[in-house]
């Protein structure tokens, strides 16, 4: 898991475009569309170009095309094509797939690129909202099943939170508008997936709150003595992968207990984690949100 990888399986190739390894093979065999390597077994294995054109062939064949012409075209003709039939409709999703090359290739020139057009026509909350979410969630998939490696993660994580702290300066240096509450955001112990509370700082601040952003792996007690200088906190955490399923419970109950009870202060918790949190223990100052839509729907 710690070499980059740049061979894929079909394995791969399917959860990296979506289409099942049975369908590739056909297209394979019966239109040639893809060179793989065979080992001296014979066993199947695709370069960073085979995956490539079949994003591509993906794209053309989503927007309507047979698999019968496209296997038609030269290389070239399908890059042009692909170029020519981008769309509002299918923005998004080429978008997606382009970011992904440019993880896969390690080609900051392809995402910054791939960034630019995208601003030209949308706000940069639509961009997070419409691609970089589903891209993200795309990604923690890839890694789990190691179709990719953390070198990809890190560096496709790395320019998205280098975009978020740019536009988060923009909103960063304006003085709050509200001050009924101040927000502190933070990541429990050994929690460090931070995208989606930097993301959730952006929002906050945007929403013309001060927001004091504590970042990952930060123990409760490091939050007791910001009780003493604000009347009214809102705490804000992501649980991506921490706390963990048999702990998260005993988690909530101390950080009420040090951080919540008997004050104003509350919490909103988010993350794939608080799935396991039981409701029917949860103090009236804990709520917890499905997404970060939800979440910031109700700042």
């Amino acid at each position: 898991m710690n070499n980059v990888k740049n061979v894929f399986s079909i394995k791969d190739l399917e959860n990296l475009s979506g289409i099942k390894a049975h369908t590739i093979r056909i297209w394979e065999k019966r239109y040639d569309v893809l060179e793989p390597m065979r080992s001296e077994t014979n066993i199947r294995s695709y370069d960073i170009k085979n995956l490539q054109k079949l994003l591509n062939i993906v794209l053309l064949h989503n927007y309507g095309y047979k698999i019968s012409k496209i296997s038609k075209l030269s290389q070239p003709e399908i890059n042009k094509l692909v170029n020519d039939i981008i769309s509002e409709k299918s923005a998004k999703n080429h978008a997606i797939s382009t970011f992904k090359m440019a993880m896969m290739n390690f080609d900051q020139a392809l995402f910054f690129n791939t960034y630019t057009n995208l601003l030209s026509e949308k706000s940069f909350k639509e961009v997070f909202y419409s691609v970089f979410i589903p891209l993200m969630q795309e990604i923690g998939f890839l890694w789990q099943t190691e179709t990719i490696s953390p070198a990809h993660e890190h560096f496709i994580t790395y320019l998205i939170k280098q975009k978020l702290l740019i536009n988060t300066e923009k909103v960063q240096i304006l003085e709050p508008t509200k001050n009924d509450k101040v927000f502190v955001l933070f990541l429990p112990s050994n929690e460090i997936h931070e995208l989606g509370l930097m993301y959730l700082n952006y929002e906050i601040l945007l929403n013309g709150y001060q927001s004091i952003y504590l970042g990952e792996s930060i123990p409760i007690e490091s939050l007791i003595d910001l009780k003493n200088y604000f009347e009214k906190i809102t705490f804000v955490s992501y649980f991506t992968v921490e706390p963990k399923q048999e702990e998260i419970n005993e988690y909530i109950k101390e950080f009420t207990s040090k951080i919540l009870k008997d004050t104003p202060h509350e919490a909103l918790l988010i993350g794939r984690m608080t799935e396991f949190i039981d409701s029917k223990d949860l103090s009236p100052n804990v709520k917890v949100f499905h997404n970060i839509e939800e979440l910031t729907n109700s700042l």
